[in-house]
């Protein structure tokens, strides 16, 4: 029976002290039937909790948990508002992103993770020690044992040099798995990212991701950062909670250590509940820091047409109203935190603080069954200090478990960011895309072709059959076209600005999505396409003329730098690579060509290639005449069937077939006949420019009709008239 709880009940009045006798009594039986079935009733409690724990994760049911999976993965396709909350979707999607950066039992990041555990496990060890000690120095001092506190001292000093190399080690190990877990999902991303076509699909043909570079650089980086920290934030905590709350139970019972734990579960309910949806917050952020960048990365890219504007003041508003939006979003989550922390640091450090204080002195104040009270006073120290040490450990664990509750809720937002990328990369690899249709896209003959999907084989020649020419904003351009080239044919494409012409390159190089018909194409690496603006990538002049070949694909081919300069001699630019400064010269070539120039370097591209197609959209425009018969008189020579958009007539001998857009939906396929059109263009020619002349004949004629009518009236007038003369005058007439 407690002594102290005894004295408290020691009474007053008679009448009080008949009720305190009766009550002292009934608590008696209570305690001493607990005590006869202490250890059932222990576990029976213990066993409770679980169940009660289970249950209440459990709480949802399956209907309602396949329902919010249902609505994450709305949420994550763009149907709504991003969902980044610590719940059920959350969960498979970490679960998802888990199995990419631990790929499985045999890889690195495995074997680090077992690393870092190895490291936490020890370092709760010795923190288990440290207390022990530190009681053991405390309870020196006061029994005025120097011996015993010199010996404590060295020991204490001793462990410090395994202890300061596990932190050491933890922290390298926290950060190598961090790099390791970006390598990973970078490298996923990348594969998914750069395959496909999905690159161009997810900007051009999808709306639901704004700005992928930011996804991939930071969002995911910041998973790997988070993900990686709470593992070490998360794992040393709750590996603590339970060490240490064992051997407090070993030292203070398990009762107290109970009672203690609900009232902190039942406060960490509360904090919970008061806690704001900070993950939503994050995902929010990065939506906006993405925002801004992309905004940025915009002004660069137009950065001329802006000059030439002097549009700048209106792109600073643009900037400005961005980045305004972003610090607005911040500031009220800092805000938020002001209160959030007060109401952490209260419960947290504070409640469980003074709870922990009572739990420390139940050995001190009352008998507690299995322990030694001890009435010394050096061993009731060694025992206060030990417990108060291993508390403070334990509730800092718990507190810091309750802590990265925050951390959990932006590990969410970073999820969801990731989670949404690849979910999209999925959905476009596979013809699903989100984007939002012009008004033409409402009309019903429209939306039934918009609703259609059309089938591509492969073969060795291009066959459009039936096929819609529809762009990515749901504009049908041509409702249904048909044409085909085979080896050795030459087709030339002709037509209006804005009727399709370079659209049907796209649907032939798979960028954009077949809405009916059939299309049978040969493989990709058949068709070279080049446009009227070439691209030119990072790398050396080499690298140019082989794109997207690398050195070692040139080599497979048997190709050698003699060969390169032999096709660029061919477009009468072999004096460019002495002037560059050898093959191997770097520069950012897009900046340090001319039009011109990257036009016949486009050109050395294809002789190199040498495809069985090649799509030519204005390629030529920048260059000579000259230039322009060399390259296309050289590619049909290399057996090249040419595929040409241009307005240019002296084109029109290269090719045998034309493909005529009228602007108006319509189009003609036929044979092209050069030299009969050239001679009816200049017919044509002609007869426009006479007819420009109609205008000024006419108002000629009638100023002469005018003339002949002033001279026909002047006669009837002199005969009435008199005239002096003084010879004879012949009369004026008009042959």
């Amino acid at each position: 029976m407690p002594t102290v709880f005894s004295k408290l009940l020691v009474g007053g009045s008679p009448r009080a002290d008949t009720m305190i006798s009766q009550l002292r009594l009934l608590l008696q039986k209570i305690l001493q039937i607990y005590m006869n079935n202490r250890t059932v009733l222990g576990r029976a409690i213990w066993i409770t909790a679980m169940i009660a724990l289970y249950g209440r994760r459990k709480g949802s049911s399956p209907s309602d948990d396949s329902g919010r999976r249902r609505k994450g993965r709305r949420d994550a396709a763009g149907g709504s508002k991003m969902r980044a909350e610590v719940d059920q979707v959350f969960f498979e999607r970490l679960r998802k992103l888990l199995k990419i950066v631990i790929p499985g039992y045999k890889s690195k990041e495995f074997w680090l993770l077992v690393i870092h555990s190895a490291f936490l496990v020890f370092r709760t060890v010795l923190s288990v020690y440290v207390a022990s000690l530190d009681g053991r120095m405390v309870s020196a001092l006061v029994r005025g044992s120097a011996k015993d506190f010199l010996k404590g001292i060295f020991w204490w000093m001793m462990v410090a040099i395994p202890a300061t190399y596990t932190n050491s080690m933890l922290t390298f190990m926290q950060n190598k798995l961090a790099i390791q877990f970006r390598s990973r999902l970078t490298n996923h991303i990348h594969d998914k990212y750069l395959s496909d076509m999905t690159f161009y699909t997810v900007g051009n043909l999808d709306d639901r991701i704004k700005n992928a570079d930011q996804c991939i650089t930071v969002d995911a980086m910041k998973f790997c950062n988070s993900l990686a920290e709470l593992y070490s934030n998360l794992a040393k905590p709750i590996l603590d909670t339970f060490i240490y709350n064992y051997q407090l139970s070993k030292n203070v019972g398990g009762e107290g250590l109970f009672g203690l734990s609900l009232a902190v579960h039942f406060s960490s309910v509360l904090l919970r509940a008061l806690t704001p949806p900070f993950g939503k917050m994050v995902a929010e952020e990065q939506k906006l820091e993405g925002e801004f960048r992309f905004t940025h990365s915009r002004l660069i890219e137009n950065a001329e047409e802006i000059a030439l504007y002097s549009g700048h003041s209106t792109e600073k508003y643009i900037l400005d109203r961005s980045y305004f939006a972003l610090i607005k979003h911040i500031n009220r989550i800092f805000r938020l935190r002001i209160f959030h922390g007060m109401l952490e640091d209260f419960i947290i450090k504070y409640l469980w603080g003074a709870l922990g204080l009572i739990l420390c002195a139940v050995p001190v104040f009352f008998n507690v069954p299995g322990i030694a009270k001890g009435n010394d006073l050096g061993k009731r120290t060694e025992g206060f200090v030990t417990n108060r040490r291993l508390l403070l450990s334990s509730s800092d664990a718990f507190g810091r478990i309750m802590y990265s509750y925050k951390e959990v809720t932006e590990l969410a937002g970073f999820t969801a960011r990731v989670s949404e990328l690849l979910d999209v990369f999925d959905d476009v690899k596979v013809g699903r895309y989100e984007k939002q249709l012009v008004s033409s896209a409402s009309t019903e003959e429209n939306a039934k072709v918009l609703s259609g999907r059309g089938q591509v084989f492969e073969g060795d020649d291009i066959e459009f059959n039936n096929v819609p020419i529809v762009s990515p904003n749901g504009d049908v351009l041509l409702k249904s076209l048909t044409f085909y080239v085979k080896p050795g044919m030459h087709l030339l494409i002709v037509g209006p600005n804005g009727c399709g012409k370079s659209s049907l390159f796209r649907i032939l190089g798979g960028l954009w999505p077949v809405y009916g018909g059939t299309v049978r194409k040969p493989k990709s690496s058949e068709i070279f396409y080049i446009p009227q603006r070439p691209y030119l990538s990072l790398g050396t002049l080499r690298d140019q003329i082989i794109y997207p070949h690398t050195i070692e694909d040139m080599k497979k081919r048997n190709i050698t730098d003699d060969d390169l300069h032999k096709i660029l001699e061919v477009v009468q630019f072999g004096t460019f690579v002495e002037r560059e400064g050898g093959w191997d010269k770097e520069r950012e070539w897009k900046d340090a060509l001319a039009g011109g120039d990257k036009q016949r370097i486009a050109m050395a591209r294809l002789f190199y290639h040498k495809p069985r197609y090649a799509i030519l959209d204005e390629c030529t425009s920048s260059v000579s005449m000259e230039i322009e018969k060399i390259m296309y008189t050289h590619a049909t020579e290399l057996g090249i069937s040419l595929l040409t958009v241009s307005h240019r007539s002296s084109l029109w001998k290269y090719h045998n077939y034309i493909l005529q857009y009228d602007g108006q939906g319509g189009y003609v396929f036929t044979k092209l006949d050069a030299e009969r059109r050239l001679a009816l263009q200049e017919e044509k020619e002609m007869l426009e420019q006479r007819m420009v002349e109609v205008p000024k004949l006419k108002s000629r004629l009638n100023d002469l009709k005018a003339m002949l009518s002033d001279i026909q009236a002047a006669p009837h007038s002199a005969s009435t008239t008199p005239h002096h003369t003084t010879g004879d005058i012949a009369p004026f007439s008009l042959s």
